[in-house]
């Protein structure tokens, strides 16, 4: 997406710049405190509730939304700041305006949303950008006149597992361009292809995603695969283990291979459909997508289309008739690091959507 279409307008960034600083330097907003736990408040994705005073969340791509009235809201942030320095961006919505993203400055944060539109009452939605290899961002609560039930969720739900595609890393250059800053600079999970293709079709996401994460074979020195993962809430850590009743999916696409590389079709192809079989255990009724790799090159493409091909032959043979495969049609490239760049994110979502219309019937 050009520059353009993800910068503030002025005064909208003067506002946030001061108030995105601190509990202690920015203004109260009127109204009453609502604690991270009131019911008025919705979770989306893989949240630790341990504190439920103050819920944390890892995964790219987990959202918070409240309706609130009155013309703004405060919201009361937690960053864990991995390391002392690696601080969380979050893109934030309300009601249809155009998102804008935002990068935490401390481990204690106050965000002022001012909402545009003339209305009495308005939708927030905050959504972690950046994955869990950064650390876990938290909520405190919310400061507004009043806090409002929500519209009822979509019924339909989505769940994205991969790698540093899906987290949506390398595809945002509105903050710095790709070989400058740092690596999260140019995370943007909310504007990645498994949301895009969630909210064209009506439905809640989930992605469960860690960058550089493979099915049989990690890179950068990693000591897990996504199978030995998945069911924990902070998948890079591999800590607390996740209830996967808590989020249900009708539809569950798997995008791994790209860094396991071209493997020995057996052993992939096996480890695959035992990958499958664990998904079916906590997923019975889900639609199972196994996608090819969107930024693979030509010959990494073919060994994935066999391989992918090969597993999903194997599980019709078993009986479960509801694992499917699509193969993207071209390669998206364009981003940092030869990731899909927000442009292509839309392309992806959009061969997803159709797919995913014509298979489920939405």
């Amino acid at each position: 997406m050009p520059l353009a279409d993800r910068t503030l307008p002025l005064c909208l960034v003067l506002i946030l710049s001061v108030l995105l600083s601190g509990y202690s330097g920015a203004p109260a907003a009127s109204g009453g405190f609502y604690a991270a736990d009131d019911p008025h408040i919705r979770y989306t994705g893989r949240v630790d509730f341990s504190n439920p005073k103050e819920p944390h969340f890892w995964a790219s791509g987990v959202y918070v939304q409240v309706r609130f009235e009155g013309a703004s809201c405060q919201v009361f942030l937690r960053d864990e700041v991995l390391y002392g320095k690696s601080h969380n961006y979050l893109e934030i919505q309300v009601d249809e305006e155009t998102p804008y993203k935002l990068q935490t400055r401390g481990k204690s944060d106050t965000l002022t949303i001012e909402a545009h539109l003339k209305s009495s009452s308005h939708v927030l939605i905050i959504c972690k950008n950046t994955e869990s290899g950064i650390g876990y961002l938290g909520i405190a609560g919310f400061r507004c006149r009043k806090l409002l039930d929500l519209p009822p969720a979509p019924t339909r739900k989505i769940e994205c597992i991969g790698n540093s595609i899906t987290c949506g890393a390398g595809s945002d250059l509105s903050v710095k361009p790709c070989g400058q800053g740092e690596w999260y600079d140019q995370h943007n999970a909310f504007l990645s292809y498994g949301p895009l293709t969630a909210k064209a079709l009506d439905a809640q996401w989930c992605l469960s995603s860690v960058s550089g994460i493979g099915l049989i074979h990690s890179c950068c020195n990693m000591n897990i695969t996504m199978p030995q993962v998945f069911d924990k809430v902070n998948m890079r850590s591999d800590t607390l283990t996740w209830d996967f009743s808590r989020y249900q999916p009708d539809v569950v696409t798997v995008c791994l291979g790209q860094n396991d590389g071209i493997q020995d079709s057996a052993t992939f192809c096996g480890a695959y459909v035992q990958f499958l079989h664990a998904l079916r255990g906590h997923y019975p009724a889900a639609a199972l997508v196994c996608l090819t790799s969107p930024m693979a090159d030509a010959k990494l493409t073919a060994a994935l289309k066999r391989y992918i091909g090969a597993v999903s032959a194997e599980m019709q043979k078993e009986g479960d008739k509801k694992v499917y495969t699509y193969f993207f049609k071209q390669w998206y490239h364009h981003g940092c690091g030869g990731h899909p760049d927000l442009v292509e994110h839309k392309e992806i979502a959009a061969e997803l959507t159709a797919f995913l219309k014509e298979t489920m019937g939405w």
